[in-house]
């Protein structure tokens, strides 16, 4: 399991809009890393949308935001289309990346088991060590309390 100081696993997927996304291309910035489990559902379309609307905050504190999702490249482009999200959506779909970090895991629905993405959220340094772990996330207002971490970690750095 993945703690803060670690390392942040490197990883290379492709994106929506045809492009890669990957930590080695974004080295010397800080990233939010947040893995959501499905395209156009409620918790994860507020999740993006948050993100979204705080953009150009997380882009003057120096970050990028790359979503992860086991959703294809085409179904993120319907996604950032109908939303109108301005942020990079990557494609994990054989689940590498999610296991890669943890998020990976048996859940349970209606007494149902069955593995899934758990959502989650990494900031990682430009240096590339993970600072700070958010597991278990509620997605409303989430987007606000990584900002603010984002900004405390900068100041400290």
């Amino acid at each position: 399991m993945l703690k803060e100081g670690d390392p942040a696993p490197a990883f290379d997927l492709p994106s929506d809009g045809g492009g890669r996304a990957g930590l080695k291309a974004v080295r010397g910035r800080w990233v939010v890393l947040y893995f959501y489990p499905k395209d156009d559902t409620e918790g994860c379309t507020i999740e993006a949308r948050e993100f979204t609307a705080l953009a150009a905050e997380f882009g003057h504190a120096g970050a990028i935001v790359i979503g992860i999702s086991p959703d294809s490249p085409k179904s993120h482009d319907r996604f950032k289309a109908k939303h109108e999200l301005d942020l990079l959506l990557a494609s994990d779909e054989e689940k590498t990346v999610a296991m890669a970090y943890g998020v990976w895991v048996e859940k349970s629905m209606y007494g149902r088991k069955f593995m899934g993405v758990e959502r989650a959220t990494f900031l990682i340094s430009p240096k590339g060590k993970i600072v700070r772990i958010w597991r278990k996330v509620s997605a409303r207002g989430h987007a606000e309390e990584v900002l603010a971490a984002l900004e405390a970690a900068r100041t400290s750095a």
